[in-house]
């Protein structure tokens, strides 16, 4: 099984973010930049993986932002009925906890998205989960780029909320948050290895 990594949006070059948005600034001068912080945890995934000998892409280790188009057609390249997408984010917009997207429809992503979702939950059992089971499984469905363009199962977590100040303060921002994130993807992943490939 070969995972492939995609730490959505661009990350800072001489201290210069490089995607307009995509960042919470608070009034006491502390700021969040998404693409940076999705770097640190695809980062953290693959030390994992690699101690756990388990192939992985990343897909854009660039500090700049590059595009979805190129994030799918590289991805692409690694297509195999042994392989998945999983893209990491930090979610915005008022809200709370976290959620995990796939396309529409019912297939082996769905199946994917149920398995981090349960360890996601395993691992922050006192942290919100934001599921909808109105098709029958836990992941929300959205047309993104990335999850309809991949010919491989493809998945998006969205990791807690950068503009809520206690998500922001308790868990994004602290080693011990970003270690729990980073360990539900990676018990998920091997799970997903261990039960669907």
């Amino acid at each position: 099984m070969t995972v492939l990594l995609d730490n959505g949006h661009g990350a800072l070059i001489n201290g210069q973010y490089q995607t307009p948005g995509k960042r919470k600034n608070w009034s006491n001068g502390s700021v969040i930049y998404e693409g940076e912080f999705n770097r640190a945890i695809v980062n953290g995934i693959i030390q994992e993986l690699t101690f756990s000998n388990i192939n992985y892409v990343n897909i854009a280790p660039e500090y700049w932002d590059v595009s979805l188009k190129t994030r799918v057609n590289r991805a692409n390249k690694y297509s195999s009925r042994n392989s998945f997408y999983l893209s990491i984010h930090s979610n915005a917009g008022g809200g709370t906890g976290s959620e995990i997207f796939t396309s529409p429809g019912n297939t082996k992503s769905d199946k994917i998205a149920t398995i981090f979702g349960h360890e996601y939950i395993a691992e922050f059992p006192d942290r919100k989960f934001r599921p909808d089971f109105s098709d029958g499984d836990l992941d929300k469905e959205q047309r993104f780029y990335v999850l309809t363009k991949t010919k491989m199962p493809a998945i998006l977590t969205e990791n807690f909320f950068m503009d809520n100040r206690e998500e922001f303060d308790n868990v994004l921002m602290t080693r011990a948050g970003r270690d729990k994130i980073i360990a539900y993807h990676v018990t998920a992943i091997k799970r997903v290895q261990r039960e669907l490939f």
